[in-house]
């Protein structure tokens, strides 16, 4: 079974999360999953930061707006289960920081 959904964070600023996962009804849950911070500038969708488990383990990914994305980062210990759910709480949470710094670099 599969999941996608978009959330907006802020339609004024143009951002979004993107959160997509897909779990094994006869397994450990959640095998793979991804949730993606993006903010929409000059009419185009740029990534800024991606949470991952497709290795099996809760990465992220930062992106900057000159060098695109970077080396992944292990973020979390748990089960992916547990990294999708603190990716997307961090994302709610602090998008707007998170938006400043990649603007920054």
């Amino acid at each position: 079974m599969s999941g996608v959904y978009r959330r907006v964070l802020d339609d004024i600023a143009g951002v979004f999360m993107f959160v997509e996962y897909k779990i094994e009804q006869r397994g450990p849950g959640v095998v793979d999953y991804s949730v993606v911070l993006i903010v929409e500038v000059d009419g185009r969708l740029e990534t800024v930061r991606v949470y991952e488990g497709a290795h099996g383990e809760n990465e992220l990914h930062r992106h900057t707006r000159e060098g695109g994305k970077q080396a992944a980062e292990v973020f979390d210990r748990g089960t992916l289960v547990e990294g999708m759910r603190a990716a997307i709480e961090k994302i709610e949470r602090d998008h707007e920081a998170i938006i400043e710094a990649w603007s920054q670099r």
